[in-house]
């Protein structure tokens, strides 16, 4: 199966000089400001809101990579990418043509709500420990389709899915822009479903819950850390997967991972050009197996895990069954200053 998205190693403090953006949020018909407009920056615990002059001030470093998120209930959503080229902004929202409620509306699919939420919850949070202590607090904003001749569900939702991982100890809100899981076989009257491929994105914003300090909890999130996509491509960036635990293969058998893996400094970038000569296999720790493969040419990456673009990387085994239950922000193991 692959996933198309998406210790104890201690993982060394990251210093980077902060810088603030500040802005102002209106609404765009009426030009009157808006309190309380979630602003921040996409897959990250950096965030906050607009006050009673909808304004609001956010600080972020160079490790931060991912797109400013600015969000409001009923209007359409606003992505800013080249933030750090500006000191001040106004963000104008546009109210959100959402006609038809459809969260209400049960489909006639050959599935029930709860068959088809059953499916979701372990292709959307996981199938581990960390997925499984997961929580979706507001599921009855979930809308679920099952295609009966593509043999595929769908999952959309008008607002942020609120999801509480006790494991790790993060509220997480997700707003979902995609998610689709095809079924390589699946027999409504037995239940029994086998999963070709699972695809889902969205934007989300981490917060800390109140043990997030206590050891298990620290513990636990370093085990998630390691093996997972963000540490394979923070070694990759680093260029060290040996170091990291990380051993290549190809058709089964161990290779130089410079032979398969090119990684380009960019000229006034902080990202790194990589390509891929083949779809190998990576062991990580001698014992979790993942697979990659490419199908575009290049993709960037910088030292904190950030690549772009997503879509066109597949994660197969290990690394393709991580969910949202089994990720951290892309701020982890980050010191601010």
């Amino acid at each position: 199966m692959i996933n198309k998205v998406s210790l104890l190693f201690s993982i060394l403090p990251l210093f980077c000089f902060s810088q603030t953006l500040t802005g102002i949020v209106v609404d765009k018909a009426t030009q009157q400001p808006i309190e309380t407009v979630a602003v921040y920056f996409d897959n990250t615990t950096i965030g906050t809101t607009t006050d009673s002059q909808g304004e609001f001030s956010i600080d972020y470093t160079d490790a931060v990579q991912s797109t400013l998120v600015i969000s409001y209930l009923g209007f359409e959503k606003i992505f800013v990418s080249d933030f750090r080229t500006k000191n001040n902004i106004k963000v104008e929202l546009v109210e959100a043509d959402n006609a038809l409620d459809e969260v209400h509306i049960e489909y006639d699919d050959g599935l029930t709500r709860r068959q088809k939420l059953r499916l979701f919850r372990k292709e959307f949070l996981g199938n581990s420990k960390f997925g499984k202590s997961c929580k979706i607090l507001n599921e009855d904003d979930l809308v679920l389709k099952y295609d009966k001749q593509n043999k595929a569900l769908y999952a959309s939702s008008n607002v942020a899915l609120k999801i509480e991982n006790k494991a790790l100890q993060y509220e997480i809100a997700y707003d979902l822009i995609d998610f689709e899981i095809n079924f390589r076989y699946a027999n409504l009257n037995t239940l029994k479903f086998t999963v070709k491929s699972v695809t889902y994105f969205g934007t989300s914003f981490y917060k800390d819950l109140n043990d997030s300090s206590k050891p298990k909890t620290l513990k636990n999130r370093d085990q998630v850390y390691n093996g997972s996509v963000q540490h394979f491509m923070r070694s990759l960036y680093n260029e060290n997967l040996r170091n990291e635990g990380y051993l290549i293969f190809y058709d089964g058998f161990g290779v130089d991972e410079w032979s398969y893996f090119s990684v380009e400094s960019l000229v006034d970038s902080d990202f790194k050009k990589v390509t891929l000569k083949e779809k190998i296999s990576i062991l990580y720790n001698k014992d979790f197996q993942s697979e990659l493969q490419l199908e575009i040419d290049e993709f960037y990456i910088d030292s904190y895990g950030n690549y772009t673009p997503i879509i066109g990387l597949y994660f197969g085994g290990a690394m393709g069954s991580q969910r949202v239950g089994d990720t951290l922000p892309l701020d982890y193991g980050i010191s601010k200053i």
